[in-house]
């Protein structure tokens, strides 16, 4: 699919967002206030989360996450990956203005050989913009917060884990905004406002 950037035939493209990073970095606080941010520029954005809850991808995704075998992790990653092409299929239309949580990144945890082939494959594939950030955390307090959330920990939540995945995210960021985002809510979604196409 085209690059936002590139004007749609018969009406106004599409306007595609991404945030991504490791669990426990900040994901969807980010989202929310940007979601919030554009409602007050008067732009109505669609928010979508995956795992999503709201169908069958999302919640085996979810489910699969629980749990702890190869199985299980082969489970999530491909239930994973069709909840976010649901999504595209289903929302980035033109004319839309999407937020997606979580997107390409899942690649990162495919074993190490596998992330850069099958990163291209997928970008090439998928919506891509400038507007696409992850959110590069500690892992040690990107733990911390997963602690305080008080949440069951799902199989990739734990220190090592977020180690391992942390540096095979950022061997494909080449098409993504790296933005700190180990201050505070407001701090990190500063960096991100002007980040945006046009800044602010």
């Amino acid at each position: 699919m085209r690059d936002r950037d590139v004007p749609a035939a018969g009406g106004r493209a599409l306007r595609f967002i991404a945030i991504e990073g490791l669990d426990g970095s900040g994901k969807d606080t980010q989202a929310l206030l940007l979601k919030k941010y554009l409602a007050a520029q008067g732009v109505d954005a669609l928010l979508r989360a995956h795992p999503a809850p709201d169908n069958v991808f999302g919640a085996l995704a979810k489910k699969a996450l629980t749990k702890e075998s190869k199985l299980q992790r082969a489970l999530a990653t491909l239930f994973y990956g069709l909840d976010v092409i649901r999504s595209v299929l289903l929302y980035c239309r033109d004319g839309n203005t999407v937020i997606f949580v979580r997107y390409t990144m899942a690649c990162a945890y495919l074993p190490r050989p596998l992330i850069r082939p099958s990163y291209a494959v997928v970008s090439a594939l998928l919506p891509k913009s400038k507007e696409m950030f992850f959110l590069d955390v500690a892992p040690e307090e990107a733990m911390r917060r997963v602690i305080i959330r008080g949440e069951a920990p799902e199989m990739f939540e734990t220190l090592g884990h977020m180690e391992k995945v942390r540096a095979r995210a950022l061997l494909i960021t080449d098409h993504w905004q790296v933005i700190d985002g180990n201050g505070p809510p407001d701090q990190v979604f500063q960096r991100i406002l002007a980040g945006l196409a046009g800044g602010r």
